[in-house]
This record gives structure tokens, C-alpha cells and sequence, in this order.
């Protein structure tokens, strides 16, 4: 097995989202460029940020994380500086790696804030990674990647204690009887097709429902956003609820790293409205965020990769 490179600083690659209601199109126009979006389609986007006041939480919630990182990295005597970069808003990727490069980095370890792996959720941000090291040229850093964490007992740890706060909510009789149900961002089968993504994410689920002691649980997608002619992964969430032949339900944004606008607006307005018109009671579990197990699995994997101070 080959040394694994050491590095010398961590950039944590995002999403990225507005943080402000003026932001909201522009940011759009950065997520969609190059795709083919009905009209109608980017406008209903668009107004899922009005109905959340005009802006994503994500940046904010990444930027916790990140501090959340140093100061476990600080605690591991790990003293390497924590940048964030997002692929559609600012702190951009390119300005993130130039200001690397400048503060000395030669080698940075790229911790893309996605746990499963498809083109649209780590091979794109390759991407723009590769792209912004180019036009630096000579002073660009190398940039390598930790393995694949969707397994990491750490990782697993976080979602199911996440979870249980979820589970918490309901009397023990309700809660005996609450549909276990994982969702993660749906995506073209195609892309599906082409990697691990759906293996991941099926991996994943087991793993956790092993963790509260569960055997029967249920997978669904949400957030699809492409042409209705295309083949996209199903079920999708809202489909699955009406399905349920039980009155409560637990449902756990496996996919998603933080509490942002797919998971605020997809599941806890129109998925929750779903199961209200259905007569079903849904518990939606917090995504893991800065949960300290999952701050410790990110510290863990820094250090390992981190050069001698």
C-alpha cells in the first residue's frame, strides 16, 4: 500500500448557498450554468429561498464545522490551518487555494462535505479544483483526498445519535411502531449507474439501523431537480409517505451533512405537508452538522494525513 501523502493544510470543500435574498438568483444562475432547467422549474427553486427568509444556512453551518475541526485539531496538537471553499458561492474554491498558496501550503488535503461519492457530489468538485490549480500555475498546492467515510464507525455513530434525537420525540409505544425511513438527493440513474453512490448510501443506512438496533427500514430520494424525461433514483420521499401503512415515521437526511435549504424546505415543508394531509405523524432527525462524533471522524482523518510540525 502506498504512503499516504502528508499534508499540511485541510480545505474543506462545500455547495456553498446565498446569504442574502440579492444572492439568491446569482447563486442559481452558478448551480445551473451549462444545464438545461425549465424556467419554471428555477423560479420554484428560487422561491424555496423566499419561504426560508431569502438565504441557505449552508455557508454558516459549514463554517461552524470548520471551526468546530480546528478546535478538535487544536486539541489533537494538530496545527494545521482549516480553510472552506465553495463550488457555487463565496468563499470560492479558486480564492480559498490561492490564499493557501500564499500562507506557504504545498499539499492540502481536499475534504469534499459529502460522505457519498457520485460525479455530481465529489467528481465535479475534482473539477473545480483542478481548474482553479491551473490557473494558479507553478504556486498551486497539490491537492489530494482522504478514502471513502460513508462507513466510518465515527461517521455512522453521528447520524444514528442524530436519529435517536429524532426518536426521542415520540412515547415509547409510538416509537416501537415509527417507520425508519433514509433519505438522500436524488440523482439522473445514469450518473447512478456510473459509481458507488447508491452501494454507499445502501451501506450506509444498514450500518446505522444496526446501530439502533432496527432490521426493517425504508431508502427514499429527495430534491430531484432535472427534466421529468429523464430516469432519476426512486422513490421519491413524498411517494414513500403516502405509502406508509403506519401513522408515524422517522425520516433521516443521511445524504445531507447540514441542516441547508433541500433538507429545510424538501423534507420539513413539503414532505411534512405530505405526511399531515396523510394523517401520518413525521419526526425529521437533524442532519450531523458540528456533532462532536462527526467533528472527531473528520479530526481523525486530518491528522492521519497531516506532515510532522
Amino acid at each position: 500500500m502506498a504512503a499516504r501523502a502528508k499534508c499540511d493544510a485541510v480545505l474543506m470543500i462545500g455547495f456553498g448557498g446565498p446569504t442574502r435574498s440579492d444572492e439568491v438568483r446569482p447563486f442559481l444562475d452558478n448551480v445551473l450554468r451549462g444545464r438545461s432547467i425549465p424556467r419554471e422549474r428555477y423560479e420554484e427553486v428560487a422561491h424555496h429561498y423566499d419561504r426560508l427568509g431569502g438565504r441557505s444556512p449552508y455557508n454558516d453551518l459549514t463554517m461552524r464545522q470548520a471551526e468546530a475541526l480546528r478546535s478538535e485539531l487544536a486539541k489533537k496538537r494538530t496545527l494545521v490551518p482549516v480553510a472552506v471553499g465553495m463550488r457555487n458561492w463565496e468563499p470560492y474554491i479558486a480564492d480559498s487555494i490561492r490564499a493557501l498558496a500564499a500562507g506557504g501550503s504545498r499539499r492540502v488535503l481536499g475534504f469534499v462535505m459529502a460522505a457519498h461519492r457520485s460525479e455530481a457530489s465529489f467528481e465535479r468538485y475534482q473539477v473545480t479544483v483542478d481548474d482553479a490549480r491551473a490557473a494558479l500555475g507553478e504556486a498551486a498546492p497539490e491537492v489530494v483526498y482522504p478514502e471513502t467515510w460513508h462507513d466510518h464507525p465515527l461517521f455512522i455513530a453521528a447520524v444514528a445519535s442524530r436519529a435517536r434525537e429524532a426518536y426521542s420525540r415520540f412515547d415509547p409505544p409510538e416509537r416501537s411502531r415509527a417507520r425508519l425511513i433514509f433519505t438522500a438527493h436524488s440523482i439522473p440513474l445514469a450518473m447512478a449507474n456510473a459509481g458507488p453512490y447508491v452501494e454507499q448510501l445502501a451501506q450506509s443506512a444498514r450500518m446505522v439501523a444496526a446501530e439502533l438496533d432496527i432490521d426493517t427500514w425504508q431508502f427514499a430520494y429527495q430534491s430531484r431537480s432535472g427534466s421529468p424525461r429523464d430516469a432519476w433514483l426512486e422513490p421519491d420521499i413524498k411517494e414513500t409517505i403516502r405509502g406508509l401503512d403506519a401513522k408515524t415515521t422517522i425520516v433521516v437526511p443521511l445524504g445531507f451533512l447540514c441542516d441547508h435549504v433541500e433538507v429545510l424546505y424538501d423534507l420539513d415543508i413539503e414532505a411534512a405537508q405530505v405526511a399531515r394531509d396523510a394523517g401520518i405523524r413525521m419526526e425529521r432527525a437533524p442532519t450531523v452538522g458540528d456533532h462532536p462524533l462527526f467533528i472527531e471522524m473528520m479530526a481523525s482523518i486530518v491528522a492521519a494525513h497531516a506532515a510532522d510540525r
